[in-house]
């Protein structure tokens, strides 16, 4: 999804704790330009230094109001205008498009391809989420040194980590090194 995707480019490193590894991935051009691509995001130019703050005042938004949402606290009407106004800075239409060997829908197209228009995606993006999903499967994960922001889409909703493979194995490993130091 393209607002937790968003939220976690801010990237920690999760298998240390050692803060000195953190990047903001916002800061870096080619990352920027493979997510835009990546997400199909139009982007007339690089990011102009003041459009970049507002980039991450936007993340910053997102990633408090997620930390509320993993606490099970709904979201309230200050936020809902707060994305009600970044998505005004993205006028779409309404358009039915085919692709290669898919039937055809409909889809809202972007009409601009400036910073506002990205950030207004993200906005819909996360209200979307907020709106038609699950509250409570949005979660952070449970790696103190991770905390990347996930959507929890298990059938029985125990999903802990962002990976199973990556932090839940890192975790695993940690807890059983504490059993063996503790009972040796």
């Amino acid at each position: 999804m393209l607002w937790d995707d968003y939220i976690n480019s801010y990237w920690r490193d999760w298998r240390t704790g050692d803060r000195s590894g953190d990047r903001d991935r916002l800061d870096d051009p080619q990352w920027l330009a493979e997510w835009l691509e990546r997400h199909q995001l139009p982007a007339a130019a690089p990011a102009k230094p003041e459009e970049l703050q507002q980039l991450k005042e936007l993340r910053s938004l997102l990633w408090e109001e997620v930390q509320q949402l993993a606490q099970g606290i709904a979201p309230d009407q200050a936020l809902l205008d707060q994305l009600n106004s970044y998505m005004t800075a993205g006028p779409v239409i309404r358009q039915i498009v085919r692709k290669p060997d898919q039937p055809p829908e409909l889809a809202l197209l972007p009409q601009q391809s400036g910073w506002g228009q990205i950030m207004a995606e993200i906005a819909a993006s996360f209200a979307g989420a907020v709106l038609e999903k699950e509250l409570s499967r949005i979660r952070i994960c449970n790696n103190p040194d991770c905390l990347w922001v996930y959507y929890d889409d298990t059938r029985n909703r125990s999903k802990r980590y962002c990976d199973d493979k990556l932090c839940g194995n890192l975790m695993k490993v940690r807890r059983f090194r504490a059993r063996r130091k503790a009972g040796g």
